[in-house]
Order: C-alpha cells, then structure tokens, then sequence
C-alpha cells in the first residue's frame, strides 16, 4: 500500500517498485488486469519486463455506455458482452469492430471508446483460460471487491488522525476481504496460464531457437 491522493504516474510507480524491492520477481511473465488508467499502465510497463496487459471488460462496457443514449446502452452492453464470451478472440474481436462500425455514423465518441484498447479487452479469450480462470481474470471484480470491504471496515472510524492511520485500517481492511475471498482451487490451470505466459511473452529469437532445436 501507499498514500496518495490520486492514481498519478509517480504515485503508482513508486507503488509498483516498492513491490519489487520487497521480493516480486517482476523478471517473470505476469498477467495484469488493469481498469484503462493510463498512469497505472505505463508504470507496469516501466517496472514489469514481461507484462500481459488485459483490460477489465465492465470497465470498458461502461466507457462506452457513458457515451451513448440511455435506450442504447442495454442493447449495446448485451452486444459486448456476448462478443467477450464469443469462441476466440478472432470471433470477438470481428463482433465488435462491426458494433464499433454501426456505432460510427450516430455515435463516433462511443465507436472510438469501444475501439481504444480492444486487444486488451480480449486477451482473456486470446490466453485460452479456462472458465474459472477466465470468469476471475475478465474484470477488476477482485480488487474492486477488496476495496469495497475495506471502505466498509473504515466506516467505523469516526476521526482520521494521520495517513497511518489510514493505512492501518486499509490494511486491516484488506486481510477482512481475504478472508472473504473464495480460493481458486485450479492448480493445473494456474499451471497452464503460467505456462501460457511464458510461451506468449517469450522474445522471437528465444522461440527461433526453440524451433531450430526441435528440428534438429
């Protein structure tokens, strides 16, 4: 944790390297969720050597959402959606440039929404996770639950002393939440994904090399 007021660059860059000096092996490929802040982007690619960057889908559903008429934005939600559970990322990605298309003649804010980070959204489905999986790491749902119960457990407080304080509380908050929070019983999934991330995120003369001595 960190004290701050807002998500800046330098906020959550120091944030992320605080994790590394404490033991994070952020040599290692690593699958990161993040909600579309740019600040919080940029810093996991300055400290990450190998990071997988998957944007939280309700995320961007409301993005585009907040830049539509309120008698669109069920149908045009219902659209993405079946699009992030379609068969491949191919398939999906093909669902939602056409939405992103018909959206461009009445609506280009909510078209250039849906098209910013696409690939991102949608690499859930280009991992191949399984359900379990995949049903975890679509969306910031975790994290955001975390924070919810934290802000929860802080409503107890009556007055805010210092920022120790409040870090205090947020950390207790936090091990609250984690004893709420249901344990992803997959270790061959988790296997797979790791597996997976290494093979995704490994440099193209590594993988030359590794054809070159399988042909062998």
């Amino acid at each position: 944790m960190i004290e701050g007021s807002t998500e800046n660059a330098t906020l959550v860059t120091e944030l992320i390297v605080g994790l590394r000096e404490r033991g994070l092996d952020v040599t290692r490929p690593i699958l990161v969720v993040l909600d579309g802040a740019k600040a919080l982007r940029r810093a996991v690619l300055d400290v990450f050597d190998r990071p997988v960057l998957a944007r939280c889908q309700l995320h961007k559903i409301r993005n585009v959402q907040d830049r539509l008429p309120q008698k669109l934005r069920q149908v045009v939600a219902a659209r993405m959606r079946r699009a992030n559970h379609a068969d491949s990322a191919l398939a999906a990605e093909a669902e939602l440039t056409t939405l992103a298309a018909e959206l461009d003649r009445t609506h280009p804010g909510a078209a250039a929404s849906l098209r910013e980070g696409m690939a991102e959204t949608l690499t859930v489905l280009r991992l191949g996770l399984p359900p379990t999986l995949a049903r975890t790491f679509r969306s910031t749902n975790a994290v955001e639950s975390m924070i919810s119960i934290c802000r929860e457990h802080a409503g107890n407080v009556k007055r805010w002393r210092d920022g120790q304080m409040a870090l205090r509380w947020c950390a207790a908050g936090m091990v609250e939440a984690g004893k709420q929070f249901r344990r992803v019983n997959g270790h061959l999934q988790l296997r797979s994904l790791r597996d997976t991330l290494e093979r995704v995120t490994r440099p193209a003369d590594a993988t030359r090399h590794d054809e070159d001595v399988q042909a062998a």
